[in-house]
């Protein structure tokens, strides 16, 4: 089989950094920030137009019939309206015949306003903003790079997107401090952020300077795994088919056969790249280092990269460098290790290559078991979703095995008493 061939075969996905690691806040866990002194010399990180138009071409050129654009940073909105208008030009110019396009912009929602709003709205952007839960736990690690707060302003913004009728989502940073309140977290996206779309990222930064080998912000694995489990508990009752939680989603779609979605989950990885403000691309938006810097889209076709060798090697890691104890384990098929770039402890045995948050998943796919199985089984009868969850609500005792007493700890492992967590 030729290279040419393979191409033609391999759709891919590129995370697009229009303005690198340029940021208006200074959040205390972010990943990305330090990237830019991978770029010492340079003074402007905006992505020119001579890039977007090379970078644009050769996205839309892959074997896939919808092209979905990604906008994020640093902070993508620093790049102005006009920048995304270019874009479009050249998305409308370099289009394909039949193939659709769609657009997506992940955003701190600080320098979102009424204009911002509309324009995003008329060409249908679907936007994600990052919100951590209420104030007090939103502005712990939030901030501005004066250290303000900013969860008025993220508001705000999205009261704008609303207002325009902007496709919206929530994306939440699980920390080592909102962890601790999932329930919280919970009713006030409920009440306050306008979206029933919401997803769950545990921050996770290996630090072996540190007592606990990660960074004090970094969420631990059991806060990680009674996060999710009280958060479904409630989901799983009273919000069944009304939120849209991307963990219970892609836990669902594998309990009905189909594939995750989700490159966490699946069984090897290396089709979700990055790609630079001057058009450098990364092995994945985790890996963007020197040691994983595939070349320039000014230079080379992309789907010469994504289907180098060292690009299907470093996929095929996501499987291969597993430990065996990974293998044997009775929610393997669910988690298949989680993502590489938290491997990096050793397991009961001592092998290593070990996910940080293996201890969390555990604990969410073992106790979610028993509801998925019913959940798929009664998706297949067509059953109805406010069915379902009535069922559950009646039978506790199909779910779970030991139903507490009022003041007994309760089972999705809170530390609470059960009538003040999920009895509630």
């Amino acid at each position: 089989m030729t290279v040419e061939h393979q191409m033609v075969e391999r759709p891919f996905h590129l995370i697009t950094k229009p303005i690198g690691a340029i940021c208006n806040l200074n959040c205390t866990y972010c990943f990305y920030l330090s990237k830019e002194h991978l770029y010492p010399n340079t003074e402007d990180f905006r992505m020119s137009d001579e890039v977007l138009e090379a970078y644009v071409k050769g996205y839309m050129q892959q074997p896939a019939d919808e092209i979905t654009f990604t906008w994020q940073g640093g902070e993508p909105t620093l790049m102005g309206i006009d920048y995304y208008r270019k874009a479009l030009e050249y998305q409308q110019k370099h289009k394909p015949e039949g193939k659709t396009i769609h657009n997506s912009i992940q955003t701190n929602g600080v320098k979102i306003d009424r204009e911002w709003a509309e324009f995003l709205s008329k060409h249908e952007f679907l936007v994600g903003v990052s919100l951590d839960g209420p104030d007090h736990l939103h502005n712990t690690y939030r901030r501005t790079k004066g250290d303000r707060d900013t969860h008025q302003r993220v508001m705000q913004g999205i009261k704008h997107l609303k207002k325009a009728g902007v496709d919206y989502n929530i994306l939440c940073c699980v920390n080592r401090v909102n962890a601790r309140h999932p329930l919280e977290v919970y009713e006030f996206l409920h009440e306050q952020s306008g979206t029933p779309y919401w997803q769950f990222i545990p921050i996770v930064e290996n630090n072996p300077h540190e007592s606990e080998g990660v960074s004090p912000y970094s969420v631990t694995a059991e806060q990680y795994g009674n996060f999710l489990t009280q958060m479904f508990d409630r989901w799983v009752r009273r919000d069944l088919g009304r939120v849209s939680i991307q963990m219970f989603d892609v836990t669902l779609r594998r309990y009905l056969g189909m594939r995750a979605g989700l490159c966490l989950f699946e069984e090897t990885c290396g089709d979700a790249l990055a790609i630079e403000h001057n058009g450098d691309v990364y092995s994945c938006d985790h890996y963007v280092d020197p040691d994983h810097h595939l070349g320039n889209v000014m230079e080379q076709p992309l789907q010469e990269m994504v289907n180098a060798p060292f690009q299907r090697e470093f996929g095929r890691y996501k499987r291969d460098g597993l430990p065996d104890y990974c293998k044997q384990c009775e929610v393997y098929e669910l988690c298949r290790g989680g993502c590489p770039k938290n491997r990096f402890i050793k397991t009961p045995g001592g092998e290593e290559g070990f996910n940080y948050l293996c201890e969390g998943f555990k604990h969410y796919f073992t106790y979610t078991a028993p509801y998925f199985r019913f959940i798929a089984d009664q998706y297949r009868r067509h059953t109805p979703l406010p069915a379902m969850m009535e069922y559950i609500r009646s039978n506790p005792d199909q779910f779970i095995d030991e139903w507490p007493a009022r003041n007994d700890p309760c089972y999705c492992g809170s530390g609470m008493k059960f009538k003040k967590c999920c009895l509630s």
